[in-house]
């Protein structure tokens, strides 16, 4: 059942019961998780075999949607600063 994590044998009583519920829940998902490993790990092999790889590999539909929606958050956000003076460093005048 705990094939994929190692619990640490330490506890502190103040959290004893929120990493109690904590620890089943993560019991309850082990060998649930969504996802093709053999997938990743040709995906990961194609990227090690890459002479130039990306800095970031993200691996999945959802997380690559999150980092796409973040990326544009970013973007839009540096935009905004642009416009509101945040380029002063650069500007000639």
């Amino acid at each position: 059942m705990d094939a994929s994590t190692t619990w640490p044998e330490l506890s502190i009583d103040a959290y004893a019961e929120r990493t109690a519920a904590t620890k089943k829940v993560w019991q309850s998902m082990n060998g649930q998780q969504a996802g093709d490993p053999a997938k990743l790990a040709a995906a990961l092999l194609a990227v090690a075999d890459q002479k130039q790889p990306p800095a970031r590999f993200v691996a999945g539909a959802d997380a690559i949607d999150a980092v796409a929606a973040k990326g544009r958050e970013l973007i839009a956000q540096a935009e905004a600063s642009r416009t509101l003076g945040g380029d002063l460093a650069h500007d000639d005048g």
